[in-house]
């Protein structure tokens, strides 16, 4: 395709999503949803057929998405769902292939290796659609952190699987405690280069003075990281993951104006729906219909298959949970089955499939149906789903509550800028005194209406209200700086062992009696 096509084409594909973007949201149905509906007769439009490259997908879709994720994603809030999100990303996408690998055999008849790479790609669970409903709908932020960390180490554990049995393809052998080192070593592996390239990356950061320059080191390290890992042989999604993570908890903290801050994230945030409305968009023109007809019954038992094993793994796996962290209601259970939507990755590792695999076409065809099933079908219930399971509990309190905190924390940032610019000598003091005193104005009335909201008798507001529920928040917060303090007291041998772990144990058991946020 030359460069003038491509422009067409682009042309056609934005004007498209604009489109889709309007009567999405009329319609009120999930937007990548509609692009993949908009995208299945897209061909027709066009003179030469486009479809979704795997090398695009993995080498430059990927990355940008899980960088964007990474940086986004408080580690404190990953730290205290760890549990969770490591069984479900962890054994749980390992026991959820094997599971649909097995049926699959046994149901359509498939040799292995071809039911484990489909397992694989079915077993990854898309990112993109789940936040999209999540930021319509107001869901717990404990939830919302689950899935989110599920999601991204998923497509990590997904590569590392499927690079596994294609090695098997290839060599015809991999005993059981070589797959082991390989995992190992592929996925610490990863995370070192993600470590020590997102470290490096900060001073570097740091010496940038605007925020154009600042922009393209993160795309720098974001692209660069992945490609150094994949070269060095072990997970460049993992790199990426871990290097997004530290950059956005450590970089963005140290020393960075809120402008540049402020562009650094809204550029990311540009670049991931940019990427989100190509993929979606390229699902639906690669999707042939005729081909999908044919295969009909095979991919419904695919989708049963993966679905089952959905099943088999998230309530065992999230029942032991309660043993070690605080339990995972039932209700939030249900939406980690039903939100089990496929995307873009998966149809990415049906086309990097090897080219001698026997009944490759056919494979293709299975897991291109599942994906678009799953979008069409669960994509568009899942935000009645979650009004049908009453998770999204956003009352009028909980609504003012979080008002005024968002008057208080962007006073108070106001303030923390207006204390560099003077001190930085950009503001004369006068004038500094004078804006500093209507951000403190606005402050304290805030800090008044909240003291009066938290003081309210519990019988004062209906059922367990946004009141309850943040102060619980700030508790659990509190517990944790605790149990922080201990740890780093003990690796300083300030404290003995014996007194940290009586007094962990002791938080331990508070946090369990909190709620769930």
């Amino acid at each position: 395709m030359d460069v003038t096509e491509l422009v067409k084409v682009s042309i056609i594909l934005l004007l498209l999503a604009t489109g889709v973007a309007l009567l999405s949201r009329r319609l009120g149905i999930p937007y990548v949803t509609g692009l993949v509906l908009a995208g299945l007769p897209i061909t027709e439009l066009l003179s030469r057929r486009i479809g979704l490259s795997p090398t695009l997908v993995l080498d430059l879709f990927l990355p940008i998405l899980i960088f964007e994720a990474g940086i986004n994603t408080d580690v404190s809030r990953l730290r205290s769902t760890f549990k969770p999100i490591a069984l479900l990303a962890g054994p749980g996408a390992v026991i959820s292939s094997a599971i649909i690998a097995v049926l699959l055999k046994f149901v359509l008849g498939l040799s292995w290796i071809p039911a484990l790479f489909v397992g694989v790609m079915l077993a990854n669970t898309d990112t993109v659609s789940m936040i999209a409903v999540f930021k319509d709908i107001p869901v717990p932020s404990r939830l919302s952190t689950i899935v989110e960390g599920e999601t991204l180490f998923n497509d990590a554990a997904a590569l590392v699987s499927f690079n596994l049995i294609v090695q098997v393809y290839s060599t015809g052998s991999l005993t059981f405690i070589q797959g082991i080192e390989q995992l190992l070593f592929i996925s610490l592996g990863g995370c070192v280069v993600g470590l020590v390239l997102g470290y490096l990356s900060i001073p570097v950061f740091a010496r940038l003075d605007d925020a154009l320059s600042s922009l393209l080191l993160t795309v720098a390290v974001a692209l660069g990281t992945f490609q150094v890992g994949q070269y060095l042989g072990v997970s460049g999604p993992v790199a990426v993951v871990v290097a997004g993570l530290i950059f956005g908890n450590l970089g963005l903290s140290r020393n960075t104006s809120a402008s540049s801050r402020i562009t650094l994230l809204s550029f990311w945030e540009y670049a991931s729906f940019t990427v989100n409305t190509f993929i979606f968009l390229l699902i639906g023109v690669e999707i042939n219909l005729v081909t999908l007809w044919k295969t009909l019954p095979a991919i419904l038992l695919a989708v049963l298959a993966y679905q089952i094993g959905r099943v088999l793994t998230v309530y065992p796996l999230l029942a032991l949970v309660r043993w070690i962290d605080r339990p995972i209601p039932l209700r939030w259970q249900h939406l980690l089955f039903l939100g089990n939507i496929k995307g873009s990755l998966s149809m990415a590792l049906a086309l990097s499939l090897p080219t001698t695999l026997p009944g490759r076409e056919v494979l293709i065809a299975i897991v291109f149906g599942c994906v678009l099933v799953s979008l069409v079908g669960q994509g568009l219930s899942l935000p009645w789903v979650v009004k049908r399971l009453k998770l999204s509990k956003f009352s009028e309190v909980q609504q003012q509550v979080e008002e005024l905190q968002a008057q208080l924390m962007t006073s108070k940032a106001a303030q923390d800028e207006l204390d560099s610019l003077l001190k930085s000598g950009v503001l004369p003091k006068a004038v500094y005194e004078e804006m500093r005193s209507a951000y403190q104005v606005r402050i304290a009335g805030a800090e008044k209406t909240l003291r009066e909201l938290y003081n309210r008798r519990p019988d004062e507001v209906e059922g367990r209200s946004g009141k309850s529920s943040k102060l619980e928040a700030i508790r659990r917060r509190l517990l944790l700086a605790e149990k922080g303090a201990l740890n780093e007291a003990m690796r300083k041998r300030i404290l003995s062992e014996e007194i940290v772990r009586g007094r962990i144990q002791t938080l331990d058991e508070q946090l369990l009696k909190l709620e769930d946020d």
